[in-house]
């Protein structure tokens, strides 16, 4: 004779919260799965470079008037080029002159003669470093879309960025920093999609760091001076949300940024110390001059977490934008910029770093070599320079060509979608493996498109 079990009886709530528990389990396996393959997984093959340092200039600082010498321009400045040989889409039309000129002489540097202008003369001492490619183009000739397009490889959609692909793949090297960090980000357009994960988990979003000779990061402080109690009240939201259906990337996020800050709190500060920096490399810098202090502090605190395992760190200099009075803005803005930048340069190089740091230069698009309100000039996304350095690329090296008068690129052209795919390239990455199922297809930071620039690399990481 069997025995008979008397159930309790079963509640609305009870069953709905079991049911949703079972649907929610449904859902966890997958994205557990999914969110964890590649970081898993990490490089595809050898990699030649570790970790990324991006320089972004926004408003978009003018090619031909600092990497991209254009004799012809000067020789022609004043003459009116006739419509067809003009962009179907200009920005300011109403506003257009005839060419105009660079106002700075150019001249070579360095043993691979590399024509640099005289707004630069630092970066002119440490250019047989510098790989500069003279041929990028993109697609929209707007801020806030270029930007966008250059962070995340699309100027229409939410996508993540490019630091949070690379996170993504390689995860981190330092468990007591973020893998991600921007610096005074705030500056740019395109506010929180430029460093945010879209629909990758939340945890490889980028952490802002505020800029100046006094950066910290924000909500950092300890709110109790007792280590042991916060760990206590760390453990119980972990608790709290393990037993949270469904699976919340979000909550997970903020709940591992809470346990990264109370890492942090004794990590960071140190970091961020640059007082612990000797005469001489706060000169090289130029982190003690009025001009430099504020770009030299953010690539000094660059290095810093280069040498700690970030993996991708940006640096943001606003201002580039000059749409008039040409003359006064660029030499103002490569003032601030020139000297901190040369010497993240040779700082990386002197300590054995730079041939493992990859770091990029460049602003969303160029300027037109046409006039605007006669002494400024255009947006140009249809040619235009940016350069690379260390992390296995040829040092000393040009790339690339835009037409004479440079509003076109023409030869071995390099549209942003390629020069992402060669920078996951050095990083260990395939762009075209690096993926994320949303939505019903797989994502990748370059779509469906997208060349490794393989005439600019020192030599193709070993395939595994």
């Amino acid at each position: 004779m069997k025995t008979r079990v008397d159930l309790p009886p079963i509640s609305r709530r009870h069953f709905v919260s079991q049911l949703g528990a079972g649907f929610g389990s449904l859902a966890l396996g997958p994205m557990l799965a999914n969110s964890q393959s590649v970081a898993a997984a990490g490089t595809h093959f050898a990699p030649t470079a570790k970790r990324v340092i991006m320089l972004f200039m926004f408003g978009g600082p003018s090619h031909v008037d600092t990497f991209d010498y254009k004799p012809m321009l000067d020789r022609d400045s004043g003459k009116q080029l006739p419509r067809s040989a003009l962009p179907r889409v200009l920005s300011f039309p109403q506003q257009l002159g005839g060419l105009l000129g660079s106002p700075w002489s150019f001249r070579q540097h360095g043993e691979s003669g590399t024509w640099v202008s005289e707004l630069f003369p630092h970066l002119a001492q440490v250019v047989d470093d510098l790989c500069v490619i003279r041929s990028m183009h993109c697609t929209n000739p707007r801020h806030g879309g270029a930007v966008l397009e250059w962070h995340t490889g699309s100027d229409t959609f939410v996508r993540p960025s490019m630091g949070s692909w690379i996170t993504y793949g390689l995860g981190k090297e330092n468990d007591n920093l973020p893998a991600y960090i921007t610096i005074d980000q705030a500056t740019s357009q395109g506010g929180a999609n430029n460093f945010g994960s879209a629909f990758l988990p939340a945890r490889y979003q980028g952490t802002v760091l505020g800029g100046g000779k006094k950066a910290s990061f924000p909500f950092m402080e300890r709110q109790t001076r007792d280590p042991a109690g916060q760990r206590l009240e760390l453990d119980m939201l972990a608790r709290l949300q393990q037993g949270t259906t469904p699976y919340d990337s979000q909550l997970e996020a903020r709940i591992a940024s809470f346990e990264l800050a109370f890492r942090m709190q004794m990590a960071a500060p140190e970091a961020l110390d640059l007082q612990q920096e000797t005469a001489s490399t706060r000169a090289l810098y130029g982190l003690d001059q009025p001009a430099t202090a504020s770009f030299a502090g953010q690539c000094l605190l660059a290095r810093r977490f280069a040498e700690r395992g970030v993996r991708f760190v940006q640096c943001n200099a606003n201002g580039w934008d000059a749409h008039g009075g040409l003359q006064a803005n660029h030499a103002s803005q490569a003032e601030k910029v020139d000297q901190p930048i040369a010497g993240l340069i040779a700082d990386l190089k002197q300590r054995g770093l730079l041939d493992e740091t990859l770091v990029v230069w460049g602003g969303e698009f160029g300027r037109t070599p046409v006039s605007q309100n006669a002494d400024g000039r255009d947006h140009n996304p249809w040619g235009f320079t940016m350069w690379m350095a260390g992390g296995g690329v040829k040092p000393g090296t040009v790339f690339g060509q835009t037409d004479e008068y440079g509003f076109y690129a023409v030869e071995d052209k390099v549209h942003f979608h390629d020069l992402h795919a060669t920078i996951l390239y050095l990083l260990g990455l395939d762009h075209d493996r690096l993926t994320y199922r949303y939505a019903g297809r797989d994502f990748r930071l370059t779509d469906i498109h997208g060349r490794v620039v393989k005439e600019i690399l020192c030599r193709s990481p070993d395939r595994g």
